[in-house]
């Protein structure tokens, strides 16, 4: 197998496509973009009946105070504490703003916070001995507290022209005073209206200039420019709606779901490392189940992972199918154990993706499988997995296709099964790592988009490729498993080796012998 000279992914085998490469797609993006520069430029400002400003559909102006919202200050972390005050100290004005806002208002702990402030960024540079600043397009500060990194961006970092001369510097409305146009403007050149959100945490005000809070109310994800537009400006965002609405249970807007239907296959155009970095986002930090279902629902799962959606294809699943199978319940329970502040290395959900394949392609005894995992576990040592897996007296999830019928089975016969399934995952693994093993999967099914998509990089892989290398290597000399339940999330961010096999060995069980009642429907 060759690997490409970027080390970001498999090189592809000669091949024939099976079909064009995704032509018609992309010219529907063209004529959706087209469409969506003559509906933003037909867009005027008015005001409202009771003097709030309104633009175009937009909803009127808000401003709530935090309390009203239920949102406690408590929950904003000690390093964004820090920065805040830092600059607020200075004189500066600083809110938080984006998906921070949205999910203290749905009482959820952030993933992070994003700080903008009305400081330059050398401003900000000079504020803080810890502080480097990123980006060209886009450039913003990281500052340093502790082990940890708070973003902050600055009103005065002014967007690029995007298209037939469309400035995102929008004209001021009529009795508009200075502070609320900085702000609307901002807000403006977000993506969603649930993220358009600010908090001055010092006033405890909260601005709604997007509606935002009306669709958190709603359980709604609505682009703020009309779709066809923001999702062609930055097709990325086609991949946070599905996160975003995967994580807090919201459903997208009709017009941002046909947009993402429509415009599906501008996401080949983004980088592999930022391909993983999204798929990471909604597989790593407890939402791995509900995006799976709405990759699937939208079209997306065939170009991001086409083997999963064979898959999907071939358990008869339907695009809105509530039902279960053996993948989605693999990731549900690997969910149960996660969240937003407690995620998982991306070697863990890969090796998932891997050893359902290898499943999917040959039904193992439930024996085999638990004698499997338990080796992973225990560092390779058969012998003792073997002996465990034999005193299992529960029953099995019999609705899975990737589970056999349990028979009688000696020792040989179960440790050479075994070894079979080591090989087989190790195969599975180098499948989803090759684009023409990829490209076949959905090839029978000529609907489908063509996609040779591959994002796994070579240390991934060979990461990965460590977490199963001791079932038939031999016990690891100086490995010493976990012991107990309790999970180390510090460690498990990380990628630890104990961590990863612990939880992988915990989830495949809690999946193969469910301790719910799914077993009784």
């Amino acid at each position: 197998m060759a690997i490409s000279s970027t080390g970001l992914g498999f090189c592809r085998l000669p091949y024939l496509p099976v079909r064009s490469p995704l032509r018609h797609c992309f010219f529907q993006i063209r004529l959706g973009y087209a469409a969506a520069i003559e509906a933003f430029d037909e867009t005027e400002i008015v005001e409202s009946a009771s003097g709030g400003k309104i633009y175009g559909n937009a909803p009127e102006w808000k401003k709530l105070k935090s309390k009203d919202l239920g949102i406690s200050t408590s929950k904003i972390s000690r390093s964004t504490r820090v920065v805040l005050n830092g600059l607020k100290r200075k004189g500066f004005e600083v809110y938080l703003v984006g998906g921070c806002v949205r999910d203290l208002i749905l009482k959820r702990t952030p993933k992070d916070f994003d700080i903008i402030t009305s400081a330059e960024l050398k401003e900000v540079m000079s504020t803080f001995s810890r502080c480097e600043m990123i980006g060209r397009r886009f450039p913003i500060c990281h500052v340093h507290v502790g082990d940890t990194i708070v973003e902050v961006s600055s009103f005065s970092t002014r967007t690029t022209r995007f298209g037939r001369g469309l400035s995102m510097d929008p004209e001021k409305p009529a009795g508009c005073d200075e502070k609320d146009y900085v702000r609307w403007k901002n807000c403006m050149e977000r993506d969603f209206t649930i993220n358009g959100l600010m908090f001055d945490p010092y006033a405890k005000l909260v601005y709604d200039y997007m509606g935002g809070l009306n669709d958190i109310r709603k359980a709604k994800v609505r682009t703020i420019k009309p779709a066809n537009l923001s999702l062609t400006e930055d097709c990325a965002r086609i991949l946070r709606a599905v996160r975003i609405a995967a994580r807090l249970g919201f459903g997208l807007s009709k017009e941002t779901a046909l947009a993402v239907k429509r415009l599906s296959a501008s996401i080949l155009r983004l980088d592999r490392g930022r391909l993983l970095m999204e798929v990471n986002y909604m597989m790593a930090y407890g939402s791995a189940e509900a995006s799976l279902r709405l990759l699937w629902k939208l079209g997306l799962l065939e170009i991001l992972l086409p083997m999963q959606a064979a898959y999907f294809v071939r358990q008869g699943f339907r695009r809105r199918d509530k039902r279960y199978n053996m993948l989605l319940s693999l990731f549900s329970n690997l969910d149960k154990l996660l969240a937003p502040d407690r995620p998982c290395h991306n070697s863990l959900w890969f090796a998932m993706l891997a050893f359902h394949e290898a499943l999917s392609d040959q039904p193992r005894d439930p024996l085999v499988i638990a004698a499997f995992s338990l080796a992973v576990h225990n560092g390779g040592d058969l012998s003792e997995a073997l002996s465990i897996a034999r005193r299992i007296n529960k029953q099995h999830d019999t609705s899975f296709q990737e589970l056999s019928e349990p028979g009688p089975m000696d020792s040989e016969t179960l440790l050479d099964d075994v070894m079979s399934l080591a090989a087989s995952v190790r195969s599975a693994l180098g499948h989803l790592t090759d684009e023409y093993f990829v490209s076949q999967a959905m090839a029978k099914y000529p609907k489908a988009p063509y996609s040779d998509l591959v994002f796994f990089p070579l240390p991934l892989y060979l990461r990965v490729c460590k977490i199963f290398e001791c079932v038939g290597g031999g016990k690891e000399k100086g490995f010493v498993p976990k012991h107990g339940s309790k999970i180390d999330y510090e460690l498990l961010a990380l990628g630890s080796l104990k961590e990863v096999r612990h939880v992988f060995a915990r989830v495949v069980f809690d999946t193969v012998y469910p301790i719910d009642d799914r077993l009784k429907k």
